[in-house]
Order: structure tokens, then sequence, then C-alpha cells
């Protein structure tokens, strides 16, 4: 029976192996990058849906977009490297920003709903994973 081999090419081979050992430095850049485009729809969500359609005259003192940022990438129990887009704590006034950004998107008693994330992970999504390739292949053009 015959038995197949094959050589890789030596360049090739060194990039895969940099690329191994540069993981954990590549992984939360590129998803970092992902992250960014996500918040960018995100705030322009919120900025959107914030003191739109009330009663009375907005009282928004713009904390809450202030508050809005992206986590640094890290790893989880499994292995997984993960970045958030959330709301840092607390408010000046004592008060949660997440508190206040679940009551616009899913509102309460007299107020309306206001979705602002939920649309935003949706319609980011694949300009999100275009921008993560990008980044991942000019990592991968710099080793």
């Amino acid at each position: 029976m015959a038995k197949p081999t094959m050589k890789m090419p030596e360049d090739f081979l060194l990039k895969v192996s940099r690329l191994a050992d540069q993981t954990d430095v590549i992984l939360p850049r590129v998803l970092k990058a992902g992250g960014e485009v996500v918040l960018d729809k995100v705030k322009g969500n919120l900025s959107s849906s914030i003191g739109r359609g009330t009663k009375y005259p907005s009282k928004s003192t713009g904390e809450l977009m202030g508050a809005l940022g992206v986590s640094p990438a890290k790893q989880d129990w499994d292995g997984n490297f993960n970045v958030k887009v959330g709301f840092s704590e607390p408010r000046k006034d004592g008060g949660s920003n997440a508190k206040i950004a679940n009551i616009i998107e899913y509102g309460k008693h007299g107020q309306p709903p206001k979705p602002f994330l939920k649309p935003a992970k949706s319609a980011s999504r694949k300009a999100c994973i275009e921008a993560m390739a990008v980044k991942l292949d000019e990592e991968i053009r710099n080793l």
C-alpha cells in the first residue's frame, strides 16, 4: 500500500509556529477591533433613543453615554477570550448605569421600551466579524 507524505514550506511552518506563540497577544487585539465596531453602533443607538418620545423634557446628563465602553479582553475558565461592551459603575449619584440602561432597553410602567442594545448586536454582527478578520490578517502579516 502506498503511503503519501507532504512537506510544508519552511516559511509557512515558521509563521504557524510564531502564530501559536503569539496567540495570547494577537487575540485580545483582534477582539478589541470587533468590540469597537459594536461600541460605535451601541453609542449611536443609545444617543438616538435617549430623550425620544417622552412626555416631559429629558433630564439626561450624558453620564450613561460616558459610562459606555469596551472591557479589555480576558480569558475565561474555559480558555476562551471575551470582551464586553457595557457600562462602568457606579454613577455619581450612587445609582446603577446598568439599571438605567435596562429601563431604557425594556421600559417600565408608563415608559415604553426603546431598545438600543439588541438592535445594535444584530446590526453590527457582520461588520464586527469583518473588522476582526481584517485585524487578524494584519496581525498574521506582521509575524
